[in-house]
């Protein structure tokens, strides 16, 4: 590995306002910092002279509190600033992720660090008498080739120790009314389709996009929406914003100003309600239109946050190029996160898996044990004395049929979900003691498939639905770590269904983000992998905490047993919620229409081919083989894909992209010449041009392709496949036609 950093350095003298320009290493993106007469950060930023972000503001609004620095005079950090000195660097660096899309990611940015100072005559205490006390903070930009991280850092100082964030203020003023595609502003949920629009037809779309009926919902605003948000301007730029690194902190949403947002002249930023207006408008006046501000999470007494200096926010990040293949290639995320914090990584590993789940999620068996109890208190029921239903599906007949298949099949690992006691009422929202995570159900004999499956080459994946109880979670999580390292378990699938308890706090608040990060340190003490559902969505983290293998953060195929899912659905979540991070999609569904073995009506929108694609487009180092083995024993030929692909990379290439309507990367499996090649499209069908350009000169490649069938369509014929198998070398094309919600799969061996 090879590192290098070059640093030089420009200091300002205090109280020069004169607007500072810095440019990514290839100079096609230019970042300009100035103040504005009343002393008020603000930023803009261009890519090859076009502008993406007009100036826009920078701050965060604090609450009013007696235990704050300056008692309950405490002033924003919004205005009334003076630069106190401007650093420039560069730095260059290649570094190697534990698992990725590449084996090696380089890291280079130019960087410009503006400290800021505010003096203020204020009240301190119980003094009458106001006194001089001076602020400093430091607002951090880094920018790459790809686009920009910024960031406001709090060094420890006298006059700002503890604070209170009512509001981070942070502004995005967009150029023109760029489509979006976007998701409902939401503090529990990000399970939700996303839609496409112009921004000026946000507010009118936002009730019909909200998921009403998830297990959690509180929206905010009806111009609110999440991130990442992917968005397309009319003259090509693609530009999308996120965040990096949100540790110790809320999760950002975006609230955009609209045409009737001004028009109603109401303020942004209210309390923690649903639409509620701000009882006390803020004084400072709205953006333009078209601006997106900063909205972070609440907990449960309205606060976004309580900070205690020397601290720093997560780094806000626009991502911005002329080609969309650059927005799912980008490593501007992980670049923005810390490096690996975790001395000893030889135990984390990528992990293909199948399960005991599919079934219970299409309501052909049950979680729970038995129906003699209408609630469950864990210490007062003697589990060998009731009567089972007969629907349990985490029963030892079935896990034995699942190992046996994973083993026949190369698979790592057999999820079981309902192996524990408490599911009998483990939804309900205000159960603080709900499960214990080390007591099976009489007929899961632990240590005995545990044996079983060690004694195949296979490992159980344990699972732990907290049913958003997180305090008895974290009182129980020693034991049940420990009960893991027993027997053998080195991966766990955390649940957070349902509103958090204690109540009224969101998931993604300052404190759940601290909880979800608790769990990962604490699991890697054990030695344990951590697949978070429900949990907020990825920032990049993975890089600090690599045993972070997979979030859910999104809605997944759980979904198609639930009234189904657009066919374009999987080709933005790249676009979207895989920019922080990879995804538990759980592809792999054969049998669409869930009627053929259940009474379940609902059915999958995609074909075959197209589920096969997913494995590449969908990246991530957990993969699931998701459908039962029955189904993929009548598809063997078609499955075998799912045997030989890999799940962890040394290489990457997008071949072709563009949000929500198709996408085709190609990748290098870990440690061999070994390439595979996905593409995946919408409702629409494509047309795939592949040059295999890629491919080492001078070799020959056996290739097989399982593709759409000419009549195949997801709602008419989607298991209408054909494999095929040639011979290949560089600059060989593949021309494929991809089915109406459908797509393809290719390996390519290196003989």
């Amino acid at each position: 590995m090879k590192i290098k950093k070059l640093f030089f350095l420009f200091t300002m003298l205090p109280m020069l306002a004169a607007a500072q320009t810095i440019t990514s290493p290839n100079g096609n993106i230019a970042l300009t910092f100035s103040l504005t007469d009343n002393g008020r950060p603000t930023y803009e930023l261009s890519y090859k002279g076009k502008t993406v972000i007009n100036p826009s503001h920078l701050g965060l609004e604090l609450a009013k509190d007696k235990h704050a620095s300056w008692g309950e005079n405490e002033s924003d950090l919004m205005e009334g600033f003076t630069i106190k000195k401007e650093d420039k660097s560069e730095f260059d660096e290649t570094w190697k992720p534990v698992w990725g899309e590449t084996a090696n990611i380089r890291n280079h940015y130019n960087e410009l660090a503006v400290t800021l100072e505010q003096k203020n005559k204020r009240t301190v205490g119980n003094g009458k008498e106001p006194v001089d006390a001076l602020r400093t903070i430091i607002i951090r930009f880094r920018v790459y080739d790809d686009g920009i991280g910024l960031r406001y850092e709090f060094p420890q100082q006298k006059d700002l120790n503890y604070f209170l964030i009512k509001e981070e203020r942070t502004e995005f003023a967009m150029a023109g009314d760029h489509t979006a595609w976007w998701l409902p502003g939401d503090y529990d949920t990000q399970e939700q389709e996303t839609q496409e629009c112009k921004l000026s037809e946000i507010r009118g779309r936002f009730n019909s996009a909200v998921n009403w009926g998830n297990s959690s919902v509180a929206v905010f605003s009806p111009t609110g929406v999440q991130t990442s948000l992917q968005m397309k301007t009319d003259d090509g730029l693609y530009i999308n914003i996120h965040e990096a690194a949100c540790a110790d902190y809320a999760t950002m949403h975006l609230e955009l100003v609209d045409a009737q947002t001004k028009a109603l002249t109401t303020q942004l930023h209210g309390t923690s309600n649903a639409y509620t207006p701000n009882p006390k408008p803020s004084p400072y006046p709205l953006p333009k239109p078209f601006t997106f501000v900063s909205h972070l999470t609440p907990d449960a007494t309205g606060l976004k946050g309580a900070m205690q200096t020397p601290c720093a926010t997560p780094w806000r990040t626009v991502m911005v190029s002329d080609d969309a293949r650059d927005m799912l290639s980008s490593n501007l995320i992980l670049n923005l996160n810390e490096p690996c914090k975790l001395e000893d990584t030889s135990w984390i590993h990528p992990t293909k898996y199948c399960g005991v789940w599919w079934e219970m999620i299409v309501g052909k068996s049950n979680w729970h044990y038995t129906d003699d109890f209408p609630s469950i208190k864990l210490d007062q029921i003697d589990w060998a004395k009731v009567k089972p239903h007969g629907r349990h599906a985490a029963n030892n007949d079935k896990v034995r049929r699942y190992i046996d298949f994973a083993a026949a099949n190369g698979l790592d690992e057999v999820l079981v979900e309902g192996w524990n006691v408490g599911w009998e009422d483990w939804a309900n929202m205000w159960k603080h003691d709900v499960f214990d995570f080390v007591t099976p159900y009489p007929d899961f004999d632990i240590k005995a498939l545990n044996d079983y499956a060690h004694s195949k080459g296979v490992k159980l994946l344990m699972h732990h639905e907290t049913s958003s109880s997180t305090q008895n979670y974290e009182r129980h999580i020693k034991e049940a770590y420990e009960l893991m390292n027993k027997y053998g378990y080195d991966a766990v699938k955390t649940g957070y269904v349902g509103d958090i308890i204690p109540r009224g706090d969101h998931h993604y608040s300052q404190s759940m983000n601290n909880h979800y990060l608790y769990v990962v340190k604490e699991a890697a003490k054990h030695h344990i992998m951590v697949n978070a559902h429900e949990a907020t969505r990825p920032t990049g983290l993975c890089r600090s905490y690599p045993n972070l293998v997979g979030n859910e953060s999104a809605r997944g195929t759980e979904y198609e047993a639930f009234g189904g899912s657009r066919p374009d659905h999987t080709c933005i979540l790249p676009f979207t919620r895989l920019q922080g991070g990879p995804m538990d999609y759980t592809p792999g569904i054969f049998v669409t229409k869930l009627s053929e073995w259940s009474n379940n009506t609902s059915w999958a929108r995609i074909t075959i081919a197209g589920s096969l694609a997913l494995y590449l487009t969908m990246y991530s180092p957990l993969q699931m083989a998701a459908d039962l083995p029955e189904h993929y024993e009548r598809f063997m030929d078609a499955f075998q894909f799912i045997k030989d692909v890999a799940c962890d990379w040394d290489d990457s290439r997008y071949l072709e992209a563009e949000p929500a309507d198709y996408i085709t990367v190609a990748r290098k499996a870990k440690g061999t010449d070994n390439w595979f090649i996905g593409g995946k499209c919408d409702e629409n069908g494509h047309k795939s041009v592949i040059k295999l350009d890629f491919l080492d000169k001078g070799r020959k490649y056996d290739c097989t392709i399982y593709s759409d069938a000419k009549d195949a369509h997801y709602e008419t014929n989607p298991q209408a496949y054909v494999i095929t198998k040639r011979v290949v070398k560089a600059g060989d094309v593949l021309k494929l036609t991809e089915a109406p919600g459908g797509g393809f799969a290719v390996s390519l061996i290196a003989k």
